[in-house]
């Protein structure tokens, strides 16, 4: 048990100290936008050191078509910059909260021309280890509909049909078995009738049938009150 608890505790050892030298960060994958519109860039990360008072976040922007990206934003030392020569010297506005690591920008009055990938990087003291991000801008005239809401769309009718399909067997279901319980009952009913029918039919036939015994019984009836008689 002690060998394993030294085991666990080397590991752990080992472990720890790499995880604290990493930082994720993350931002959308793709936004789609109206030209004349706002929208919000948003740049979150997470790492395993507390927020520190030394948190950064830059962001930098590179048109399509063109090869290298220009720097746009920076946050450091507790204050924003918004690059004063960048196509967004007068359009861009730092609505983040560092202390909740929270690096997020407003892009305003947007353009055909803001079209391209925005990256957002960021550290946290000591960790400054890790990958920035990028989220792609589109702007359209008229905001197109999404491939995932098409997809959706398109799974919800599939499972829609799918619903009905199940409920009209079991109702077809349903409908049969109940159309051969009644035959079934109707068909028992009028056997039970034809019985009794045959049976209080039998009755008089029998009663009137035997004539023979009838008289047999009337002479014997005329004995018996003649020998009263005679007595």
């Amino acid at each position: 048990m002690l060998t394993i608890l030294a085991l666990a505790s080397v590991i752990l050892l080992g472990i720890v100290p790499q995880q604290s030298e990493a930082i994720v960060i993350y931002t959308g994958w793709e936004r789609h936008a109206l030209v004349g519109s706002d929208i919000r860039l948003s740049c979150s990360f997470f790492s395993w050191r507390w927020t520190s008072d030394d948190v950064t976040f830059s962001w930098s922007y590179r048109a399509d078509g063109a090869r290298d990206s220009i720097s746009v934003f920076h946050y450091t030392g507790g204050a924003p910059y918004v690059d004063n020569k960048g196509p967004f010297r007068d359009r861009l506005e730092f609505v983040g909260n560092p202390g909740r690591r929270d690096g997020s920008i407003l892009l305003k009055n947007l353009d055909y021309g803001d079209n391209g990938t925005f990256t957002c990087d960021a550290k946290n003291p000591p960790d400054i280890v890790g990958r920035a991000s990028s989220v792609r801008l589109l702007v359209f005239e008229k905001v197109p509909i999404q491939a995932g809401v098409i997809t959706g769309a398109i799974i919800g009718a599939v499972l829609g049909l799918l619903v009905l399909v199940v409920v009209i067997y079991y109702l077809m279901r349903f409908l049969v078995a109940r159309r051969v319980f009644n035959l079934s009952v109707s068909k028992h009913g009028k056997k039970g009738k034809g019985k009794e029918g045959s049976q209080q039919r039998q009755v008089p036939v029998l009663s009137i049938g035997d004539p023979s015994k009838l008289k047999t019984a009337a002479s014997e009836k005329k004995k018996q009150e003649s020998r009263k008689d005679k007595k």
